[in-house]
């Protein structure tokens, strides 16, 4: 199976495409959706709070600290782009659950 959600960069760090959905009942991954990878948030899209609320997410279950994460695209949209630093290339790949 091709895995589309997720790219390793020249500099080692990974690229991670996503689909966000905001004020969700509780902040959990939900699988695939399309070739992104969709996460639930129960942080509301005010302010910055989802981003926020999804860069520390992405921290806390890939296992890196919250300043090797880096939203690269879609600040305002659904469809996000993420970049990870020193991130386990096989702890990523198995957050689909696949």
């Amino acid at each position: 199976m091709s895995v589309s959600w997720y790219a390793q960069a020249a500099d080692g760090s990974l690229i991670l495409t996503l689909h966000i959905q905001p004020g969700a009942r509780k902040t959990e991954i939900a699988g695939l959706h399309g070739g992104a990878l969709k996460i639930r948030l129960a942080a509301p899209p005010v302010d910055g709070k989802a981003n926020a609320a999804l860069l520390g997410f992405l921290a806390k279950t890939c296992g890196v600290s919250k300043s090797a994460v880096e939203l690269i695209s879609g600040d305002s949209s659904r469809a996000k782009r993420v970049r990870l630093r020193g991130a386990d290339l096989d702890r990523v790949a198995g957050l689909a659950g696949d």
